[in-house]
């Protein structure tokens, strides 16, 4: 029963897609390495990334699915979701929630201070950093209320994509401070490329909805707009986001690797729009979750193999 609870829990956070985002926190890892500039700053703070990373995207998801049941529940594409067919209660998903939201507060804290320290022991923890902390509940505010802004703007898709641009921009402000700073133009750069990158396929995937979403009131831009501009917006998206992360490699003096990590990148993101060219939603499953899984992964992969290689 446990087992299978914890099943659903993960089928409705879609734990599988924490491959978005997280692969561009660990490029911030990496960027922000050495007090702001690129190296690798260890196990202890990379854990706590990839903790804190799990269980922020796990409040947001929760949130998303408590808010969007009603709605789910009229939409052909999610009534099978979790909540919507009784799998899962809305006590259960809010016990969730609160259970995600406290294990991220509790990582934010361990930035700031040590556990496991003694006179003779180590310090397992603690890096004298305490504004992940301080930003732990703006940041869960932020992104639980993209849950709502599709009820009055548009712009609910760049909403989104500002949510993904706090996994590299909190990783550097989880990593850089004490020493270095607290933002850099660096990490801005690339986080403004995810914003980007995710506005561009959350629009192509909003296409599937039109009907839907005109006939719930809801905004979206292909409701909006329509799905030819809408598809026009999103490849202008993107193109924007190829040009920021070439801006990336001249800004940090990254190498052929991620040089070639980028230009895969624009390849995958024009074969994106060729499987949704039109309108065509046959392939939206290939289109926006397997190749953009592959775009984060090459760019993450490609970063950390050419700052590591440069500190050889």
């Amino acid at each position: 029963m446990v087992i299978r609870k914890i099943a659903t829990i993960l089928r409705m956070i879609k734990f599988s897609h924490s491959v978005f985002a997280l692969p561009f926190a660990i490029m911030a890892f990496f960027l922000a390495g050495n007090a702001g500039t690129p190296g690798f700053p260890g196990w202890g703070r990379l854990s706590l990334i990839v903790w804190c990373m799990v269980w922020a995207r796990s409040v947001a998801m929760t949130f998303n699915r408590i808010a969007d049941a009603k709605l789910d529940a009229r939409n052909p594409r999610t009534a099978d979701r979790a909540i919507p067919t009784g799998q899962l209660s809305i006590k259960q998903a809010y016990l969730f929630l609160y259970i995600s939201a406290f294990l991220f507060a509790a990582g934010t804290f361990l930035f700031w201070r040590p556990i496991g320290l003694s006179s003779t022991g180590p310090r397992w923890f603690g890096y004298g950093n305490h504004w992940p902390m301080w930003l732990s509940l703006p940041t869960l505010l932020f992104i639980c209320l993209y849950s709502y802004t599709k009820r009055f703007t548009w712009a609910s898709h760049f909403w989104l994509g500002a949510s993904l641009m706090l996994a590299p921009v909190g990783t550097w402000v989880a990593v850089s401070p004490p020493i270095g700073p607290v933002v850099s133009s660096t990490v801005l750069i690339l986080g403004f490329a995810v914003l980007l990158w995710t506005a561009g396929f959350d629009i192509i995937y909003a296409c599937q909805d039109v009907t839907v979403d005109r006939r719930d009131g809801l905004y979206s831009i292909p409701a909006r707009l329509g799905l030819t501009t809408a598809l026009w917006i999103s490849r202008s998206c993107h193109s924007l986001a190829v040009t920021l992360l070439l801006l990336l490699a001249l800004k940090v003096g990254l190498g052929d690797i991620y040089l070639a990590a980028v230009l895969i990148t624009a390849g995958l993101l024009i074969g994106e729009h060729i499987l949704v060219w039109k309108g065509k939603m046959t392939h939206i499953k290939i289109a926006f979750g397997t190749l953009n899984a592959l775009i984060s992964l090459v760019l993450a992969v490609a970063t950390v193999c050419d700052i590591v290689m440069n500190e050889l």
